[in-house]
């Protein structure tokens, strides 16, 4: 297996991704979905075009930075805490799952290595829904890398139903019995909404800056692909690098900009005492909140396909970005944190509505492009009259 020295638009030491470059053409955002709905393709096999934020986007999103970065950086710093505690031998091995985790885990080893006297590494690498992790490149981690199988850590931003943690703990077991290793598939995020994470610095629906964004925050990279016509068996995942994207690049003044804040936080929390992971109970608590919470969503707005309710912010921010959404819920329409939903709503015309008794700040459904249509906006359009 070759080696890929491949670090996006960050510095070599902050990160080194294990996914194949390729060039791909877009797939218009309503032909993409009505492919994926029609299970013609799997939406891994496709990619939308991204462009640069709109300069009203833009400004949101520096809004959100300065108004969240030190609770970021806290929470951050909280999760790295949680590692140290928990596995407190050996050099460590981040393996952040691209894209949304690779913020995370630059910030993650910058904290472990300069504030908390750790040896740690970080690879981003790809986990798809229905298709597993990227076992090629965690052989190459294992081998070429030579990192030990209990040294790997896996690390995302957010969980939003949990089917990042569930597609870890089926595929990497399976991993472990193919080939007589012993990686733990324990899922560590910042935000745990639905208790699916193993290790999370909170289970509060906040706005992330990270999650604000796509390529431009993330290295310049898409989304993870697989698609046989570019990824064959022994090649990593794919993605798309956005060189044209470079001039709006935030990437590296993103982690740079918070590192300050993250020698705070640490110092703040070496005098608060251990750092304790959410409890099995509060997990429950969210699991059960995030069932109810589908269930209701789907019964109330006719929704026929559970992968179409995204709660939380993260997930709907995603929706906005690449999705064909149908209708945004928010908590409060006037909280500063779903500020970019509005701005993303009013600019792609989708409807919000205000649901105080939501359990989140936000989320949104997205449109059944092959069986109803807007079916959720046109019950929510009903009910307000």
């Amino acid at each position: 297996m070759a080696v890929r020295g491949f670090h996006g638009s960050y510095a070599p030491e902050d990160v080194t991704f294990l996914l194949k470059p390729i060039v791909m053409e877009p797939t218009d955002v309503l032909v993409k979905e009505r492919k994926i709905q029609s299970g013609e393709c799997h939406y891994s096999e496709m990619l939308s075009a991204e462009h640069a934020p709109s300069p009203r986007y833009l400004e949101v999103f520096r809004e959100a930075f300065d108004r969240n970065r030190r609770r970021f950086a806290r929470d951050v710093c909280r999760l790295a805490r949680i590692i140290d505690a928990r596995r407190p031998r050996g050099p460590l091995t981040l393996v952040s799952l691209a894209r949304a985790g690779t913020p995370v885990g630059v910030l993650l080893r910058r904290t472990l290595t300069r504030h908390m006297g750790r040896e740690a590494r970080h690879f981003s690498v790809s986990i798809i829904r229905d298709r597993g992790i990227d076992v090629n490149a965690l052989r190459y981690i294992l081998e070429e890398a030579d990192a030990a199988p209990e040294s790997l850590i896996f690390v995302d931003g957010w969980t939003g139903k949990g089917v990042i943690g569930r597609e870890l703990r089926r595929a990497v077991p399976a991993f472990n019995a193919r080939h007589g290793t012993a990686v733990s598939p324990a899922l560590h995020v910042v935000a745990d909404l639905c208790g699916a994470a193993d290790a999370a610095a909170t289970d509060e629906d906040y706005l992330l800056p990270s999650g604000v964004l796509n390529a431009t925050i993330s290295g310049l990279i898409s989304r993870s692909v697989l698609n046989a016509r570019y990824i064959g068996p022994e090649d990593f995942h794919g993605c798309v690098y956005y060189e044209a994207l470079r001039d709006d690049d935030l990437s590296r003044w993103f982690v740079d900009e918070l590192t300050p804040d993250m020698a705070i936080a640490q110092r703040e929390l070496e005098t608060a005492g251990p750092v304790r992971a959410l409890s099995e109970a509060a997990r429950a608590a969210a699991r059960a909140t995030s069932a109810v919470f589908v269930r209701e969503a789907m019964r109330r707005y006719g929704v026929r396909e559970v992968n179409y309710v995204k709660p939380g912010i993260g997930e709907a921010t995603r929706v906005l970005l690449r999705r064909t959404p149908d209708l945004v819920l928010l908590r409060d329409a006037s909280a500063p944190d779903v500020r970019h939903l509005d701005v993303l709503a009013g600019e792609k015309q989708v409807p919000v509505i205000e649901e105080p008794d939501l359990p989140y700040a936000a989320a949104a459904l997205i449109r059944d492009v092959i069986g109803d249509g807007g079916r959720a906006a046109n019950i929510a359009s009903k009910e307000r009259k």
